[in-house]
């Protein structure tokens, strides 16, 4: 199953994936911390990101659900580090490629849950937090607002966490 899940990942066109077990999962109040100071613009603005996805605690107990996780990563290239426009366009093919893997994943499983890079992106404006969610079955809560240091999980699952000079790289997870 491991296997063929992280076959379908890379199929999709995810750049690298590994396993983590779920009780070695740490959430660190300092990583919400850094969502609260709000430095990607997404706190308070989407369903997908804090406080929206609920306290630590919360996320932690929705995590514990599952047995394992994939970690996966999109590996992008850009023209210099200040290529803003190439990583805006990265990080919504990121996206995409999350949304493509759940339509491919979803007949495996009847219940799983994929986090994503930041925020969503999925409509102009979110309905977050006077209405429930447009898409609620392809919302996916950001990988960073559950007080995850995507850096550690990628040293632990082998990822390369910085593939060099003029690159930039996305994570999400698998919970399944």
């Amino acid at each position: 199953m491991i296997s063929q899940l992280k076959k379908i990942a890379l199929e999709t066109g995810f750049y690298e994936t590994g396993m983590v077990e779920i009780p070695t999962l740490q959430y660190d109040p300092a990583i919400r911390k850094i969502c609260e100071q709000n430095s990607c613009g997404c706190y308070g603005t989407s369903w997908a990101c804090p406080p929206a996805v609920g306290s630590l605690e919360q996320c932690r107990l929705r995590c514990e659900q599952y047995r394992h996780m994939l970690l996966f990563s999109g590996k992008y290239d850009l023209n210099d580090s200040f290529d803003f426009e190439k990583i805006a366009e990265s990080m919504s093919h990121f996206k995409k490629l999350v949304e493509q893997y759940d339509q491919k994943i979803s007949n495996i499983f009847h219940s799983y849950q994929l986090l994503s890079n930041e925020g969503c992106g999925r409509c102009k404006k979110c309905t977050w937090p006077d209405a429930p969610c447009r898409f609620p079955n392809q919302l996916y809560h950001s990988i960073e607002g559950y007080g995850f240091h995507v850096n550690q999980l990628a040293d632990c699952t082998g990822i390369r966490y910085n593939n060099g000079r003029d690159t930039i790289t996305y994570f999400g997870a698998l919970l399944f």
